[in-house]
């Protein structure tokens, strides 16, 4: 006797609400040339990141909402991804901004090349950043800890329960604060010394008038970043790691987890 496979409506729309709050996260989620993918891609990741989550898909047998409660029950679910999305795209920010921070006064905002993400032209350092980014995102279990969000959050919030208020928006912007700060503690080694080749370099303008300094300080501040660059790089996994835990924090609290 041919056996058959039934799906039942519940499942399939417990697979469609948990599709719909994986495909919020990914929207925010800037994976190096993710963005530059195929649409088809792109649904095929999230395909297969909701089936991962597929032990802890709400159960809703018995289940009849109407066609007004299905679409407020979607957003409430994208709503849920885009802030895990957005608590993971800040974990990624912090090495592009601190490239950002130090490409222009090391000379490097002029070295223009391809940006994965965006297929425009950028800065050669902020490219390096963002590649580095994506890989100790999945290297330091990030992507683990993704996961674990959305395991937590299928657990514990209904679908439809989640409403996004006030306090939420405001620990967020917090969050993108400290951007600014983990990003400046990365840059600030490499743009103190920088200032102090700059300030040598105009002593010694200053003491010789004849000296040609100005050919010499474009490869002097590039090398110098460059070297500095190398021996500080050691410290961004410790950086990023320890701001991750408080994106992770936030964005627990903000989804009452």
């Amino acid at each position: 006797m041919p056996a058959s496979l039934t799906i039942s409506a519940s499942t399939v729309l417990a697979f469609l609400l948990v599709l719909a709050r994986v495909s919020g996260a990914m929207v925010f989620v800037p994976l190096p040339g993710f963005s530059g993918t195929p649409g088809i891609a792109r649904a095929a990741f999230s395909l297969a990141f909701t089936l991962a989550l597929a032990p802890r898909w709400p159960s809703l047998q018995g289940a009849s909402p109407s066609a007004g409660t299905l679409v407020a029950w979607a957003v409430a679910e994208a709503a849920i991804g885009v802030a895990i999305g957005l608590a993971a795209a800040t974990v990624l920010e912090v090495l592009t901004f601190a490239a950002q921070m130090l490409g222009m006064p090391a000379g490097y905002g002029y070295a223009q090349t391809i940006d994965p993400n965006t297929l425009a032209d950028s800065s050669i350092l902020i490219v390096v950043a963002q590649l580095m980014a994506g890989l100790l995102f999945f290297v330091m279990g990030m992507d683990g800890q993704v996961l674990r969000l959305f395991s937590a959050s299928l657990e514990k919030i209904p679908p439809g329960a989640y409403v996004f208020q006030l306090a939420s928006a405001e620990a967020f912007i917090r969050l993108s604060g400290s951007v600014l700060a983990a990003g400046a503690r990365l840059a600030l080694p490499v743009v103190a010394l920088l200032v102090m080749v700059d300030v040598a370099l105009a002593l010694v303008g200053r003491l010789n008038a004849q000296l040609q300094l100005l050919s010499l300080a474009f490869p002097a501040k590039m090398l110098t970043a460059l070297f500095v660059l190398t021996a500080v790089l050691a410290l961004y996994p410790r950086v990023m790691g320890q701001f991750s835990l408080s994106a992770w924090r936030v964005a627990q609290r903000v989804l009452g987890l």
